[in-house]
């Protein structure tokens, strides 16, 4: 029953994901984006990953996308006018993308740890407490930084956007 929901999992996420390529609208492309989000969430909760699948829905598909969604409306942008595939970069792209697959086969292929499979854990973890305390002590200057950088990135993006009157 675990793997039926994993592989459903894993087609939305790839659906969404591949929508969020696809869509010539900004604010489609975001919302696809948020639902992919909460596809990756749902695989973190089956893999018993609790903590890390709601902090998935809480940052990303809660607080990052509300602010990307913010700033396309803010910014008023435009849906993307249809353009022409070049057969050339088509196949570039094609051979690209089939080099980077050879090459991550063959990876795996050379992994051993990749061939085993995992012992279940001989007692229960408190993640939320072992993040928390890490988050506040060893990593606590990069979380600081992080949030400074959003809070400048949404101050910029209202001083771009402010209009003048005339």
């Amino acid at each position: 029953m675990n793997s039926i929901f994993f592989w459903l999992f894993s087609a939305l996420l790839l659906g969404f994901g591949t929508a969020v390529i696809l869509n010539r609208n900004p604010v489609a492309s975001a919302l696809s984006l948020v639902v992919s989000f909460l596809g990756l969430a749902a695989l973190f909760v089956t893999l018993d990953a609790y903590f890390i699948g709601i902090i998935q829905v809480l940052v990303y598909a809660g607080a990052v996308m509300v602010l990307f969604l913010f700033i396309i409306m803010l910014l008023d942008i435009k849906a993307e006018k249809r353009r022409s595939i070049r057969p050339a970069a088509f196949l570039t792209g094609g051979a690209i993308v089939t080099a980077f697959v050879i090459q991550l086969a063959m990876v795996l292929n050379r992994f051993p740890g990749g061939k085993k499979t995992l012992e279940p854990l001989p007692e229960r973890l408190d993640d939320v407490r072992n993040v928390g305390f890490l988050l506040f002590s060893d990593y606590n200057l990069p979380f600081q930084v992080v949030g400074v950088l959003v809070l400048v990135a949404t101050v910029g993006v209202v001083v771009l956007s402010k209009r003048e009157l005339k």
